[in-house]
């Protein structure tokens, strides 16, 4: 791999080292401090055992009473020397008595554990990140704001910075947030193990998964993984010891605006006299989206940067990557510069920016060969809802052109609407009623349960987001139509739009979604 600022090829790393020896490596020091801890602890037993020997005529009932006496008998150095200063104390010595008693009785001063230095990063971030690294390093600002595309590395940049700031600041505690809590353990926590492993620091880290936290042995600072979605934990955090110095939201824009953000670092930063507080979020669609707008304001304690996969080694990304990249570039451009470049091409709050009206006539759906079925369950106030499409791969084009839309539909009524529909396909519908499921599957359809993951309902209303185009027939599906183009991103107090997606007016895009499910990357989600 080519170093990208050029440093000599022969200049070894420690990670072209085995795993076995770079353990090896890694522990050695903090061995040698643990056997010295470890010898002081016998010397300090050792004295409290004697001590508690009985007298038995002004002399320590022992055989051993004296340096002399001790001769060749079996016992070591270290025994004889206790035992030496034994006698002394009784006979009278007062510095032989005082060191029994220091050596007893008081705390043992730890050994200095092996020096350790913020390890250097150069050769593992991106040449564009030298800069913040360095303002970071001397705390130019608290509030820096990492925004990028698909492999821009930024939260990488920023995982390699928090063992740094904790190394070099021994009274700072860390907490990396998401908005959702489930979603910590296989992305940020993982995320930070990566860092750990790069720095070559793992030795140096205890890691715990309940809670989810990761600890500093030689300080006991901690990196504690917390989502919004449970704010009592937040508000009632108290550290053992020094501050929360450092924060991480990651997925900025799944927050619901500056307002939370503001909130969760007043009951976060305190008590300490520096904090660096680090945010990363690919930009939304949307220009008005309460991240794109909040991110144009400049304020003299906050760092801007913007990244993307261009400023990275090929070979860091390997050459999938790439090619995939490429492909989006000449085929969706408008793809292209949101999702790799970072870019907002959107212009209001509309999710669905790519839906287009058209009559789809009976011709089309002759020739319809990819069909989709799915089923939102609702009775009172949610309607029942079926949805028919076709999907085009070739051309990344959904066609929705049937629909059953109705409340206080029973089950069997709805099966005689949707069964000549269906016919003998497959109809994927929401796994939370397992009993409407049963039911429609006694009654003849192949109907089947989805079962949905962390983010999926996030992932899979973005993945149809960013189909090239979702054609509609209002006349045969006008409910569909009316669901999908009045479909927009939340909004916070003071109108500004949020990366949230609204859980309102959404069956049929549930019920579409539900359907698609098989086309969607699975590799991303779980479903």
């Amino acid at each position: 791999m080519a170093n990208p600022r050029g440093h000599p090829e022969t200049l070894k790393s420690t990670n072209t080292l085995d795993k076995k020896t770079h353990a090896a490596m890694s522990s050695k020091g903090g061995k040698n401090s643990g056997a010295k801890r470890r010898e002081m602890k016998k010397w300090k037993d050792l004295a409290k055992e004697i001590m508690a020997m009985p007298l038995q005529k002004g002399k320590v009932k022992d055989k051993i009473t004296s340096l002399a006496e001790a001769k060749g008998q079996n016992i070591d150095t270290q025994t004889a020397v206790i035992l030496a200063q034994v006698v002394k104390a009784t006979k009278g010595d007062t510095k032989a008595a005082e060191f029994l008693y220091s050596l007893s009785h008081e705390e043992v001063e730890q050994i200095t554990e092996t020096p350790i230095v913020v390890p250097d990063d150069t050769d593992k971030i991106i040449p564009f990140f030298d800069s913040v690294s360095g303002d970071i390093k001397r705390h130019g600002h608290t509030h820096y704001w990492f925004k990028g595309g698909r492999g821009s590395t930024k939260s990488s940049f920023i995982s390699m910075k928090i063992p740094q700031l904790i190394i070099g600041n021994p009274h700072v505690n860390v907490v990396i947030l998401r908005k959702v809590a489930n979603t910590l353990k296989n992305s940020v926590y993982a995320q930070i193990e990566w860092a750990l492993e790069q720095l070559e620091l793992l030795q140096e880290f205890e890691f715990k998964k309940s809670p989810l936290e990761i600890i500093y042995k030689r300080t006991g600072q901690k990196i504690l993984f917390l989502g919004a979605d449970d704010r009592s934990k937040i508000k009632s955090l108290k550290m053992p010891f020094g501050y929360v110095g450092c924060v991480w939201y990651e997925e900025l824009d799944q927050f619901s605006g500056m307002d939370e953000i503001r909130s969760i670092n007043q009951s976060l930063l305190r008590g300490g006299d520096k904090y660096w507080c680090f945010y990363s979020f690919n930009p939304p669609k949307s220009r008005d989206n309460w991240v794109n707008v909040e991110q144009l304001t400049d304020y003299p304690d906050r760092l801007i940067s913007h990244s993307n996969y261009t400023m990275v080694p090929s070979d860091w990304l390997g050459d999938q990557f790439i090619i995939e990249a490429e492909k989006l570039k000449e085929q969706r451009p408008d793809l292209y510069e949101h999702e790799y470049m970072g870019i907002a091409t959107g212009t209001g709050g509309d999710v669905f920016a790519n839906v287009e009206e058209m009559t789809i006539t009976d011709e089309m759906i002759e020739n319809f060969d990819n069909n989709y079925h799915g089923i939102d369950f609702g009775f009172a106030q949610d309607p029942f809802v079926y949805t028919k499409l076709h999907y085009d791969i070739k051309h990344d084009c959904i066609y929705i052109y049937d629909e059953v839309y109705s409340t206080r539909l029973k089950n069997s009524m709805a099966y005689e609407k949707i069964k000549d529909k269906v016919g003998t396909s497959v109809v994927w519908a929401d796994n939370a009623e397992p009993k409407s499921i049963a039911e429609l599957a006694d009654m003849g359809l192949r109907i089947y349960g989805v079962k949905k993951g962390p983010d999926s309902r996030e992932f899979s209303i973005k993945w149809l987001s960013d189909r090239y185009k979702i054609y509609i027939d209002k006349n045969r599906c006008p409910n569909a139509y009316r669901e999908f183009t009045m479909y927009e991103y939340d909004q916070d107090k003071h109108g500004n739009f949020i990366s949230a997606y609204p859980k309102r007016n959404d069956h049929t895009i549930d019920s579409v979604r539900y359907s698609l499910r098989s086309e969607m990357d699975a590799n991303k989600f779980s479903w």
